[in-house]
């Protein structure tokens, strides 16, 4: 195994640091792109790394769909496939466990899913899914997990940890590919003691990392923040800690302040091809008709392609007729919002005054509703 993170810096609870992953340093926290498909969508791989961004996530349920195992054992794995030479991180598909509630049967053996392709039957084992990764060659993997809604009773979201909890001991004794790491996934809805007992049960397990699976699942901040706080904290100190699928900038603060490294989610890029841009003052919405004649960029200072060239006016012009461009253009610029953000956030964590950023990752999200 080839990954660790070695924690530099405090601030409270926050930690900031180095993750060493597929030869690279990369600086924590830090912000995984999703690009689902082996591709952050509208973006070349180039351009996704120019941005500052060195690790991001693929997704093994679509992978196996499309372009299959054995079209990627083939061709040399993911990382060549799509021309991508920082690390990537692949989920196990156990979202779909959650979001295909529909399509699929659950059981001690795993996940029977009807293909939302084709309708062909798809069968997810947690050592098949460990094996899938491999084949995909991502250098971090993670264990099926079964992650129920926020509003699941009580008894549904302790069947889904002991679940969770049987896939990850099958998932460690499955045959690995050499080098890749492996992270468990803490389950236990809104329930403190329940994600805190689930923790203890994992973090004695031999993973690389572990993560908080089961989150923007239909709950609200409000009663999300609450529970990172008293959970995270408690994650083990000497591995990494990954919180999966969210967040806007003010859940990217909250949780960084609890102790997390790692996030992903896929607002940056999926808001971007519907329009919206995220700024320090909260979100743009570019098909506005107060930006038709704007001459202003979307964000003054900000480096990206779209700020440094175009106008708000311009942009909204794209978004309009539909061109492809706007897609580029406002996804390059919500990456880097994005990884500017974390940069501020790892900085302020070294200083000491991470606290001082609350009042704007408030009104960074104030202006997106939730």
């Amino acid at each position: 195994m080839t990954l660790r993170i070695a924690i530099e810096a405090r601030c409270g609870n926050a930690r900031g640091g180095t993750l060493h992953v597929h030869g690279l340093a990369v600086p924590t926290p830090l912000f995984m792109p999703v690009g689902t498909l082996g591709s952050v969508k509208a973006m070349a791989p180039d351009e996704v790394r120019a941005n500052g961004t060195r690790v991001i996530l693929g997704n093994t349920f679509h992978l196996l769909q499309r372009p299959g195992l054995d079209v990627l054992e083939r061709l040399g794995g993911l990382h060549r496939f799509m021309g991508w030479d920082g690390a990537i991180l692949t989920d196990s598909g156990g979202y779909q466990v959650f979001s295909l509630a529909e399509r699929r049967k659950v059981d001690d053996d795993g996940v029977t899913f009807a293909s939302p392709l084709d309708g062909s039957r798809v069968l997810l084992t947690p050592a098949s899914v460990v094996e899938a990764q491999g084949k995909i060659g991502s250098d971090i993997a993670m264990v099926l997990d079964e992650c129920p809604p926020a509003q699941a009773p009580r008894p549904a979201v302790e069947e889904a940890v002991r679940r969770t909890t049987r896939w990850a001991k099958l998932a460690l004794a499955a045959p690995r590919r050499e080098g890749q790491a492996l992270f468990g996934i803490v389950q236990g809805a809104l329930d403190v003691p329940l994600r805190l007992a689930h923790l203890e049960e994992l973090a004695a397990l031999p993973f690389d990392g572990l993560a908080l699976g089961g989150f923007s699942v239909g709950e609200t901040p409000e009663r999300r923040t609450p529970v990172l706080g008293e959970v995270a904290p408690q994650m083990p100190e000497d591995r990494p800690r990954y919180l999966m699928g969210l967040g806007t900038p003010g859940d990217l603060f909250d949780a960084v302040r609890a102790g997390i490294d790692m996030f992903d989610c896929v607002l940056p890029t999926r808001n971007a091809r519907n329009g919206q841009a995220f700024t320090a003052q909260g979100r743009i919405t570019i098909k506005q008709a107060r930006f038709r004649e704007d001459p202003e960029p979307l964000e003054p200072g900000c480096p990206c392609p779209a700020c440094r060239r175009f106008s708000r006016a311009y942009l909204r012009h794209l978004f309009v007729c539909g061109e492809v461009l706007s897609s580029r253009l406002l996804t390059a610029h919500n990456l880097s919002f994005y990884e500017r953000w974390m940069a501020k956030l790892r900085a302020a964590v070294r200083d000491g005054t991470l606290d001082s950023l609350e009042p704007e990752a408030r009104a960074a999200t104030a202006a997106f509703g939730t």
